[in-house]
Protein backbone atom coordinates (compact mmCIF):
# COMPACT_ATOMS: atom_id res chain seq x y z
CA UNK A 1 0.00 0.00 0.00
CA UNK A 2 1.45 3.32 -1.04
CA UNK A 3 0.27 6.31 1.01
CA UNK A 4 -0.54 9.32 -1.18
CA UNK A 5 0.21 12.51 0.73
CA UNK A 6 -1.92 15.58 -0.04
CA UNK A 7 -0.25 18.28 2.07
CA UNK A 8 3.39 19.17 2.65
CA UNK A 9 4.66 17.97 6.03
CA UNK A 10 6.99 21.00 6.23
CA UNK A 11 4.79 23.98 5.33
CA UNK A 12 1.26 22.59 4.93
CA UNK A 13 0.80 23.64 1.30
CA UNK A 14 -0.96 21.33 -1.14
CA UNK A 15 1.40 18.92 -2.90
CA UNK A 16 1.45 18.46 -6.67
CA UNK A 17 2.73 15.66 -8.89
CA UNK A 18 5.84 16.56 -10.87
CA UNK A 19 8.70 14.67 -12.45
CA UNK A 20 11.65 14.96 -10.08
CA UNK A 21 14.79 12.84 -10.37
CA UNK A 22 13.36 10.78 -13.22
CA UNK A 23 10.01 9.81 -11.61
CA UNK A 24 6.70 11.44 -10.81
CA UNK A 25 6.80 12.40 -7.14
CA UNK A 26 4.71 14.49 -4.73
CA UNK A 27 6.26 17.99 -4.70
CA UNK A 28 5.61 21.22 -2.78
CA UNK A 29 5.73 24.32 -4.97
CA UNK A 30 5.78 26.56 -1.86
CA UNK A 31 8.88 25.23 -0.08
CA UNK A 32 10.43 22.71 -2.49
CA UNK A 33 9.80 19.57 -0.40
CA UNK A 34 9.90 16.35 -2.44
CA UNK A 35 8.30 13.19 -1.09
CA UNK A 36 10.42 10.13 -1.80
CA UNK A 37 8.46 6.90 -1.24
CA UNK A 38 11.27 5.05 0.50
CA UNK A 39 10.93 1.30 0.82
CA UNK A 40 10.38 -0.47 4.10
CA UNK A 41 13.36 -2.63 5.04
CA UNK A 42 12.83 -5.90 6.86
CA UNK A 43 15.36 -8.49 7.97
CA UNK A 44 15.00 -12.24 8.49
CA UNK A 45 17.21 -14.96 9.89
CA UNK A 46 17.74 -18.35 8.35
CA UNK A 47 18.90 -19.82 11.65
CA UNK A 48 20.27 -23.31 11.33
CA UNK A 49 21.69 -25.69 13.88
CA UNK A 50 23.23 -28.52 11.89
CA UNK A 51 20.42 -30.02 9.82
CA UNK A 52 17.65 -28.13 11.63
CA UNK A 53 16.19 -24.74 10.79
CA UNK A 54 14.27 -22.35 13.04
CA UNK A 55 10.78 -21.25 11.99
CA UNK A 56 8.11 -19.21 13.75
CA UNK A 57 4.33 -19.37 13.50
CA UNK A 58 3.09 -15.85 12.80
CA UNK A 59 0.68 -14.20 15.25
CA UNK A 60 0.64 -10.90 13.34
CA UNK A 61 -0.88 -9.79 10.04
CA UNK A 62 -0.23 -10.80 7.32
CA UNK A 63 -0.54 -14.59 7.19
CA UNK A 64 -1.43 -15.23 10.83
CA UNK A 65 -0.94 -18.89 11.74
CA UNK A 66 1.53 -19.64 8.97
CA UNK A 67 5.21 -20.50 9.38
CA UNK A 68 8.03 -18.13 8.41
CA UNK A 69 11.60 -17.25 9.18
CA UNK A 70 11.97 -15.06 12.27
CA UNK A 71 11.85 -11.54 10.87
CA UNK A 72 10.89 -7.94 11.39
CA UNK A 73 11.42 -4.36 10.38
CA UNK A 74 14.77 -2.66 10.71
CA UNK A 75 14.81 0.55 12.76
CA UNK A 76 16.43 3.68 11.30
CA UNK A 77 19.28 3.61 13.81
CA UNK A 78 20.24 -0.04 13.19
CA UNK A 79 22.46 -1.85 10.77
CA UNK A 80 20.78 -4.87 9.14
CA UNK A 81 22.93 -7.37 11.06
CA UNK A 82 22.01 -5.72 14.38
CA UNK A 83 18.33 -5.73 13.47
CA UNK A 84 18.23 -9.43 12.59
CA UNK A 85 19.93 -10.39 15.87
CA UNK A 86 17.39 -8.27 17.77
CA UNK A 87 14.38 -9.62 15.85
CA UNK A 88 15.38 -13.27 16.26
CA UNK A 89 15.86 -12.86 20.01
CA UNK A 90 12.59 -10.88 20.35
CA UNK A 91 10.58 -13.57 18.56
CA UNK A 92 12.29 -16.78 19.69
CA UNK A 93 14.44 -16.12 22.75
CA UNK A 94 17.45 -17.41 20.78
CA UNK A 95 20.65 -15.34 20.64
CA UNK A 96 22.43 -15.79 17.31
CA UNK A 97 25.69 -15.06 15.54
CA UNK A 98 25.21 -13.79 11.98
CA UNK A 99 27.19 -15.81 9.43
CA UNK A 100 26.61 -13.70 6.34
CA UNK A 101 24.06 -12.61 3.79
CA UNK A 102 21.80 -15.36 2.47
CA UNK A 103 19.69 -13.36 0.01
CA UNK A 104 17.36 -10.47 -0.74
CA UNK A 105 13.70 -10.60 -1.78
CA UNK A 106 10.92 -8.08 -2.29
CA UNK A 107 8.83 -7.46 0.80
CA UNK A 108 5.19 -8.56 0.28
CA UNK A 109 5.96 -10.50 -2.88
CA UNK A 110 7.24 -9.92 -6.37
CA UNK A 111 4.14 -8.09 -7.62
CA UNK A 112 3.75 -5.55 -4.77
CA UNK A 113 7.40 -4.77 -3.99
CA UNK A 114 6.61 -2.58 -0.95
CA UNK A 115 10.15 -2.88 0.28
CA UNK A 116 13.00 -5.30 0.66
CA UNK A 117 13.66 -8.31 2.85
CA UNK A 118 17.31 -8.96 3.70
CA UNK A 119 17.90 -12.54 4.84
CA UNK A 120 20.96 -13.51 6.85
CA UNK A 121 22.36 -16.93 7.71
CA UNK A 122 22.75 -17.29 11.47
CA UNK A 123 23.63 -19.88 14.11
CA UNK A 124 22.34 -20.17 17.67
CA UNK A 125 24.72 -19.03 20.41
CA UNK A 126 22.48 -19.08 23.47
CA UNK A 127 19.08 -18.34 24.92
CA UNK A 128 16.05 -20.55 25.45
CA UNK A 129 13.63 -21.29 22.60
CA UNK A 130 10.22 -19.74 23.27
CA UNK A 131 7.43 -18.11 21.29
CA UNK A 132 7.69 -14.41 22.10
CA UNK A 133 6.59 -11.02 20.77
CA UNK A 134 4.40 -11.47 17.67
CA UNK A 135 4.72 -15.25 17.15
CA UNK A 136 2.57 -18.04 18.58
CA UNK A 137 5.11 -20.85 18.19
CA UNK A 138 8.83 -21.25 17.52
CA UNK A 139 10.28 -24.60 16.49
CA UNK A 140 13.30 -26.32 15.01
CA UNK A 141 12.52 -28.35 11.88
CA UNK A 142 14.53 -31.13 10.25
CA UNK A 143 14.33 -31.20 6.44
CA UNK A 144 11.67 -33.96 6.39
CA UNK A 145 9.51 -32.03 8.89
CA UNK A 146 9.30 -28.69 7.05
CA UNK A 147 5.67 -27.46 6.88
CA UNK A 148 5.68 -26.64 3.13
CA UNK A 149 1.89 -26.28 2.86
CA UNK A 150 1.81 -23.88 5.82
CA UNK A 151 4.58 -21.46 4.83
CA UNK A 152 3.58 -17.80 4.98
CA UNK A 153 5.50 -16.51 1.99
CA UNK A 154 6.98 -17.75 -1.28
CA UNK A 155 10.27 -16.12 -0.26
CA UNK A 156 10.35 -18.33 2.86
CA UNK A 157 9.92 -21.42 0.67
CA UNK A 158 12.67 -20.27 -1.69
CA UNK A 159 15.13 -19.53 1.12
CA UNK A 160 14.38 -22.94 2.65
CA UNK A 161 14.97 -24.65 -0.71
CA UNK A 162 18.32 -22.81 -0.91
CA UNK A 163 19.16 -23.99 2.62
CA UNK A 164 18.27 -27.59 1.74
CA UNK A 165 20.54 -27.40 -1.33
CA UNK A 166 23.39 -26.18 0.88
CA UNK A 167 23.04 -29.29 3.07
CA UNK A 168 23.87 -31.59 0.12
Amino acid sequence: MNVMYVFCPLCGARLADEVKFGRTRRFCRACGFIHFADPKVAVAGLVSDGARVLLVRRAAVPRVGYWALPAGYMDADELPEEAVVREIEEETGIVVAVNGLHGIAPLAGWSERRGILIVFRAAPRGGELAACDDVSDARWFAPAELPWAELAFESTAQFLRDWLDSLK
